[in-house]
């Protein structure tokens, strides 16, 4: 009896380990060396409201991101969009990769046929979808939306569609500057 709860138990926390969206996970933060990057939005300041727009109850498109200069040998940025505050765990709502080092922005709208070479590689978000999904948390208490840019050393050997975790796991050891802005929204 006491192998199979075992068993159980650590097949529960192999499931758990397995699950995309939902999870406690985020990056982890780059090594002390790391510099950072000033992102920023003509749309909304950091840690202020995101206009309803951007969010499920309005026209749900992305909203315009800038950012500062990577450091030097950085041959490629990376977009994570998440909320830590969902009931399930954390949320994905855009993920996108291999954005060219020399990318400063990304305007309003990106769609999903968003050309590659362009912009960069899009994921799947955790609804599922492949793009930008908005803000769209449950009626009640205001949660923070997290707009991370990365910029690595490398491009990463990641399938296009791919969800956050693969993103995460190519990232490792490869971050030389990151940065963040936060928006907030509640309904």
């Amino acid at each position: 009896m006491r192998i199979r709860r075992s068993l159980l138990v650590c097949i529960i926390v192999l499931l758990g380990t397995l699950n995309a969206c939902g999870s406690q996970t985020t990056v982890a933060p780059p090594p002390q060396a790391a510099l950072e990057l000033l992102v920023k939005s003509e749309a909304f300041d950091d840690e202020a409201q995101i206009p309803q727009q951007y969010t499920c109850d309005g026209t749900d498109v992305s909203p315009p991101l800038s950012w500062s200069e990577p450091p030097p040998g950085a041959r490629s940025l990376a977009l994570i969009v998440e909320d830590p505050d969902a009931p399930s765990g954390v949320w994905t709502h855009w993920v996108v990769f291999n954005i060219p080092p020399t990318t400063r922005s990304l305007p309003e709208g990106i769609t999903s046929d968003d050309a590659a070479e362009v912009l960069g590689t899009q994921g799947k978000n955790c609804w599922q979808d492949i793009g930008y999904g908005g803000p769209c948390p449950p009626e009640g208490a205001e949660h923070r939306y997290f707009f991370r840019v990365y910029a690595l050393d490398t491009t990463l050997d990641v399938e296009a569609g791919s969800g956050k975790k693969p993103v995460q796991r190519a990232m490792e050891d490869h971050i030389v500057a990151q940065g963040e802005l936060m928006g907030r929204y509640s309904r």
